[in-house]
């Protein structure tokens, strides 16, 4: 027998965005029976570097001013708000793996990590054992039911559609999940916050770095793996054409930011890219051309490969997304013995090691794995 909206228990993540306070309005006016929690997963009157030795107080990090807004919501809406401390799971579960693939040249997407290990799995514990039915968050992704199986949909939204920072969950976590904005305009959501006169109505979009928000990158990044300078090197010619702040902080097909415009030896004075980084030598390398062949690709392995439903099986087709905004793009999956792996039909650039390869048909998201090594014509691409 089912139950009446009014005896199940949401509890609802609230950040202190626009977002999650449009998520817990809605549910509640649904008749949820709802409680909102804010996540502690960052310590930032004490930030800990990776060997456990105290830094100094980080005032960057805007988790009081979030918790003041969150407790702004909640106390419009009448809702109870749980503060609850996941700092020791973020940071052995996220944050040491996103040192760990910066400091081995690769470009980790830590909110992947953050949805797997910490909203939807230390958070959904949390939940169930305060007597939640479900959580519920404010992204943007839709939950149906199809032939019988509960699958995720990219939301109504395409412009904001999260499903791919949400590729690494399980049936079982998404079972217990509802994304009540999945259906919702993100300029509905803004309309919806202003009309309820909710604190983070004209609050902008976070887009730092999962729960230790916005900041200046590079600054950051130097706490915990210490950088030198180095040169940047023409990977076609052999010339050193400049200097680098530390190979760990650029991104591979990364153009803007290199300082490297207007070589006298390149009259043609074409845009550079970032086309390999080796960390071992503090070498940068670089090509002027966007279609140079060191920045392309027809193949890539895969590592923590993870369906939602059943996996596919080997050699089918589905459309995969490389990078967040980016376009679906077709690829053939397969496995053998050595492992997973996608081909594409023609080369794509600038595909990065660490990120995330989402899987998807049409508008349902298969699941997605993150790139190991990129290959094009047999060879390594490094």
């Amino acid at each position: 027998m089912k139950k009446d909206k009014a005896h199940i228990k949401v509890m609802v993540g609230l950040s202190g965005g626009v977002d999650s306070a449009v998520a817990l309005a809605l549910l509640k006016a649904e008749g949820y029976n709802v409680e909102a929690a804010f996540m502690r997963n960052w310590d930032a009157l004490l930030n800990n570097d990776i060997s456990g030795n105290p830094t100094l107080y980080d005032p960057t990090c805007p988790q009081e001013v979030d918790y003041n807004d969150a407790k702004a919501v909640a106390d419009a809406l009448g809702v109870k708000l749980h503060r609850v401390d996941f700092v020791k799971e973020y940071w052995d579960y996220v944050f040491s793996y996103f040192l760990k693939e910066y400091e081995v040249g690769r470009t980790p997407n830590p909110d992947i990590f953050c949805n797997k290990y910490i909203k939807f799995d230390a958070f959904l514990a949390w939940a169930l054992n305060m007597g939640a039915d479900y959580i519920a968050t404010g992204h943007y992704a839709k939950l149906e039911t199809v032939n019988g199986a509960l699958v995720m949909k990219k939301s109504a939204d395409k412009d904001k559609d999260q499903t791919y920072f949400l590729s690494q969950l399980s049936n079982a976590q998404l079972a217990r999940t509802l994304f009540p904005l999945g259906d919702i305009p993100k300029t509905k959501v803004r309309e919806l916050a202003l009309k309820l006169n909710l604190t983070p109505a004209q609050k902008k979009d976070s887009t730092g770095i999962c729960f230790i928000g916005e900041r200046h990158f590079r600054n950051f990044l130097k706490n915990y793996i210490p950088a030198q300078n180095g040169v940047i090197v023409d990977i076609n010619t052999g010339k050193e054409i400049g200097t680098h702040t530390g190979v760990y902080y650029y991104t591979l097909g990364q153009r803007r930011g290199l300082g490297i415009g207007g070589l006298k030896d390149y009259p043609e004075n074409k845009r550079w890219y970032v086309c390999k980084k080796d960390v071992v030598n503090n070498i940068l390398y670089v090509a002027n051309d966007d279609e140079d062949e060191h920045l392309k690709s027809d193949k890539i392995t895969l590592s923590d490969v993870n369906f939602i439903n059943e996996e596919l099986p080997s050699g089918s087709d589905m459309n995969v997304k490389l990078r967040y905004r980016q376009k679906d793009l077709p690829a053939k999956y397969y496995k053998d013995e050595k492992g997973a792996y996608l081909l594409f039909p023609q080369p794509y650039l600038a595909v990065t090691p660490g990120q995330a390869a989402v899987f998807y048909h049409k508008d349902i998201c298969l699941g997605g794995a993150i790139i190991s090594d990129v290959f094009y014509q047999g060879k390594k691409v490094d």
